[in-house]
């Protein structure tokens, strides 16, 4: 019904990735996590998405 194979490009995949996992970080450094972890956590969250989103396990 839907093509998932779609030709996104890779600057809005990890722009999508990364705002999803930013919302996450702002919530953790709210709570008092060191701001330089949340943005470590947070761009490895958005490599893992878009590795995940090319190799089509998502």
């Amino acid at each position: 019904m839907y093509n998932k194979n779609t030709d996104k490009d890779l600057v809005s995949s990890l722009v999508t990735a990364g705002l999803g996992a930013g919302i996450v970080t702002s919530f953790a450094v709210s709570q008092g996590q060191h701001p330089l972890l949340a943005l470590g956590i947070t761009a490895i969250a958005a490599v893992f998405a878009v590795l995940c989103d090319r190799s089509g396990l998502l």
